[in-house]
């Protein structure tokens, strides 16, 4: 099988879908690997290492499309993409449809193979989506810190507080690996955490795990219109696995809010926890609605990415050599975690969450692959 690697073209992307370990790993397994040139120039990594991995350097993504059986991305094509996808290509990325018609149409009619990293199950754990909501997590409460400062338009409060002054109140929206996450490093900070999920079990574990300064309280709206009275910073961290966010907090909620605090929306690609949520990017991250600071960044490990692009494809490569040695009809047929991937084929939707929002009828993953 050709392999290709594209830059991506998101703005403020700077993550690589492949390393030289996993380049190496497939061209000893047979197959050719084509890199972008400069793929890999913002998480570190030259053309000469790809090269001494065995990789071929090439000057452009038709290049890179044209020549390859399957791509392996970190983002979502854009539009400048779309054409670039032939019938039958597989492409095996982020996809994230649920919070984009725009997106899904385009690969329905593309009449690609999309397996989607969010939606590849595993003894009922995500194992693509975990180290990206490690880091999206943590990062939430460092770029929450930064816009609390009052020159970035925030309350002017110190997250940990000091000696005599109260530390901020950081309420976290949902327990899972990112809220977790989050949690981790507001606590670690010395600010006051409180974690709402719906998950009775969930937040037993984190009772027992978290320190003392982290309270888990039952989400509901009741609870969470009385944690935005006092909260300093609020994280969306929710998930539905491949179906659209659900709105937590209303646009009258946010009216609750001190004045210039901060939420930051980790769950933006989903379509977000919060009503007044809508994408931004690295170069401009925030926008004030109702008075309250937004960062709603829909790549905000990209950012970081000398340590997400490793920890990444550290998932990441299995996956992808399974695809590459098997084809990907019977890589499926062989795991049941990378069946659950596969959102869209040959200009069906197997997903059932994304045809019932956009209106497909959906055609099911076994159906696909007799």
């Amino acid at each position: 099988m050709i392999v290709g690697i594209p830059k991506e073209i998101k703005q403020g992307e700077y993550r690589v879908s492949m390393v030289p370990a996993i380049v190496e790993s497939l061209v000893k397994a047979g197959h050719d690997v084509v890199i972008e040139i400069d793929a890999g120039r913002g998480s570190g990594i030259s053309d000469e290492d790809y090269a001494g991995a065995g990789a071929r350097i090439v000057p452009t993504p038709e290049e890179v499309f044209g020549k390859a059986d399957m791509i392996v991305k970190v983002k979502e094509p854009l539009p400048q993409e779309y054409e670039l996808i032939r019938e039958g290509q597989v492409i095996f990325t982020y996809f994230h449809f649920a919070a984009s018609e725009e997106l899904t149409r385009a690969m329905v009619n593309t009449k690609g193979i999309c397996i989607a990293y969010e939606t590849i199950e595993e003894n009922g754990a995500l194992p693509l989506l975990i180290p990206m909501s490690e880091v999206a997590g943590r990062m939430a409460i460092q770029e929450g810190a930064k816009y609390l400062e009052r020159p970035m338009e925030g309350r002017g409060i110190l997250l940990g507080g000091v000696p005599g002054v109260a530390p901020a109140n950081v309420a976290i929206l949902g327990g899972g690996i990112s809220g977790a996450n989050a949690a981790k490093v507001a606590a670690g900070l010395g600010a006051n955490v409180t974690v709402l999920d719906i998950n009775l079990d969930r937040l037993r574990y984190l009772d027992d795990v978290m320190p003392s300064n982290v309270t888990t309280i039952m989400s509901n709206s009741y609870n969470i219109r009385a944690i935005l009275r006092d909260a300093d910073l609020v994280v969306g961290a929710v998930l539905r696995v491949g179906a659209k966010t659900p709105v937590l907090v209303t646009r009258e909620m946010l009216k609750l809010m001190k004045p210039r605090a901060v939420i930051v929306d980790i769950a933006v690609d989903q379509g977000g926890a919060f009503e007044t949520t809508r994408p931004t990017t690295h170069a401009h991250p925030v926008f004030i609605e109702e008075g309250i600071v937004h960062y709603c960044v829909a790549n905000m490990p990209g950012a970081v990415a000398g340590t997400s692009t490793y920890a990444l494809t550290n998932a990441t490569g299995r996956f992808i050599l399974q695809l590459a040695n098997k084809g990907w009809k019977q890589a499926l047929k062989d795991s049941h975690a990378l069946r659950k991937g596969l959102n869209i084929a040959l200009g069906k939707v197997t997903l059932p969450e994304v045809a019932e929002l956009f209106g497909y009828e959906t055609m099911s993953t076994d159906q696909m692959l007799n």
